[in-house]
């Protein structure tokens, strides 16, 4: 069995800040949206995709994929947002077992309320604290790892 490529210091180092400065920004969000929202940051992004989405409306399939959750994780925050009154399920016209989740009014309101807020927190938080330099080599970066973790669908 072959040795480990063991990460370097200055690897490991980014490792770990990545993972903390992650873990910082998603608690920051989150405390954000509850607080002026009363949504989790999970909620949010399940009515952000939603409305990005033609008729606010996406197969719990694809919404799962769009919203980075698992479908269990995905199937309780559309249920409490359903409860809410900010999302309903409805079947899926062509599939009898697909099941589509829309954004009701109440959902589109929610969000537009909600969006101010949230983007100027992630822009502080995520985008200014870095100079623009810095941002640009950071988006490229990110996007060649989304690329190789995410490949296209053929």
């Amino acid at each position: 069995m072959a040795d480990p490529n063991w990460l370097d210091e200055r690897e490991l180092t980014a490792w770990k800040q990545f993972l903390s400065t992650g873990a910082a920004i998603n608690r920051l969000v989150d405390q954000q949206l509850k607080r002026d929202a009363g949504l989790s940051h999970q909620q949010y992004e399940v009515l952000a995709r939603l409305a990005e989405a033609p008729e606010g409306r996406l197969r719990m399939t694809d919404l799962a994929g769009a919203a980075v959750t698992s479908k269990s994780g995905l199937t309780y925050q559309v249920g409490q947002l359903e409860k809410a009154g900010l999302v309903r399920r409805c079947g899926c016209a062509g599939d009898e077992r697909g099941i589509v989740a829309a954004l009701t009014e109440a959902g589109w309101q929610k969000l537009r309320e909600a969006a101010p807020e949230h983007a100027a927190l992630v822009r502080d938080l995520f985008v200014d604290g870095m100079s623009r330099k810095d941002f640009a080599a950071f988006a490229a970066g990110l996007a060649a790892l989304h690329d190789r973790l995410n490949p296209p669908a053929i």
